[in-house]
C-alpha cells in the first residue's frame, strides 16, 4: 500500500500535529490490534460493530455468520470505516481540564467485497488465526469445506488511512505547575496471563511456547 494522500474522510483537522498518513505507520497499527470497529450505514441506520480481523498487505480480511448482517451489508460493497485503537497510558495532569491519555489509532475508510473461492478463503482465515496467536495454524485443524461453506469471509481494501497518537506527559499551564499536586503518567499495555488448561484433551499434552510465551508486537 503506498503512503495515502490524506482526503475529505480521512484528513485529520483536529490537532493535525498528531497524524500520521504514511503506510508503515498504518501497518504497524493494524499489526498490533486485535480487534476493529467498523462503522456502517444499513437501510439509513449507522451501526458500529466490534470483529477481529487481520491485515493482508493493503486490505483487511474480516469472516463471520453468512447470517451476519454486517458481513452481509459490507458485502454489498457500502462505504465502511474501520477503526483500530492501542491505549497507551493514562495522562493525569494537576487540572481536570488537561488530563488525556496517551495512545495509537488508526481510521480506514474503504469497501469491501466477498472472497468466495474456497483456497483463498482458506487462506484468509489462516491468517486471521495467525494475526491473533501467530504459530496457532502449525497445530489447529483447519477448517473442513463445510465449516468453509458457512463462513462468510471478506476483504476489506484500504483506499484512505490515517494515524492520529499522543505520547509524553501532562501538558498543564504555567501557572499550574508550581501546585503540590503529583502528575505524570500511568502506562498502560496488555499482559496475558497464564494459560489454562482446558483439561479436555488427552494427557501429556503441554502448552506450545506460542502460548506459554504468547504477547502482542
Amino acid at each position: 500500500m503506498p503512503s495515502p494522500t490524506p482526503g475529505p474522510r480521512s484528513e485529520i483537522r483536529r490537532l493535525p500535529e498528531r497524524g500520521r498518513y504514511d503506510a508503515e505507520s498504518v501497518h504497524a497499527i493494524l499489526d498490533e490490534g486485535l480487534i476493529c470497529h467498523l462503522g456502517f450505514v444499513v437501510d439509513g441506520q449507522p451501526f458500529v460493530i466490534p470483529t477481529t480481523y487481520a491485515r493482508d498487505g493493503s486490505r483487511l480480511l474480516l469472516h463471520g455468520s453468512p447470517a451476519s448482517r454486517m458481513l452481509r451489508g459490507l458485502a454489498k460493497g457500502i462505504p465502511v470505516c474501520a477503526t483500530v485503537t492501542l491505549l497507551d497510558g493514562l495522562v493525569l495532569a494537576r487540572s481536570a481540564f488537561h488530563h488525556s491519555m496517551n495512545y495509537r489509532s488508526v481510521v480506514v475508510f474503504g469497501t469491501a467485497r466477498e472472497i468466495t473461492d474456497l483456497d483463498a478463503r482458506r487462506r484468509a482465515l489462516d491468517r486471521v488465526v495467525e494475526h491473533i496467536v501467530p504459530g496457532r495454524t502449525r497445530d489447529a485443524r483447519g477448517p473442513n469445506d463445510f465449516e468453509l461453506k458457512y463462513t462468510k469471509v471478506l476483504a476489506l481494501e484500504i483506499e484512505e488511512a490515517s494515524v492520529k497518537a499522543r505520547d509524553g506527559g501532562p501538558k498543564d499551564d504555567e501557572e499550574d505547575l508550581a501546585l503540590p499536586i503529583w502528575a505524570g503518567v500511568i502506562p498502560l499495555k496488555p499482559v496475558p496471563g497464564a494459560p489454562i488448561d482446558d483439561g479436555a484433551h488427552p494427557p501429556g499434552v503441554p502448552a506450545p511456547d506460542y502460548v506459554k510465551g504468547y504477547r502482542r508486537a
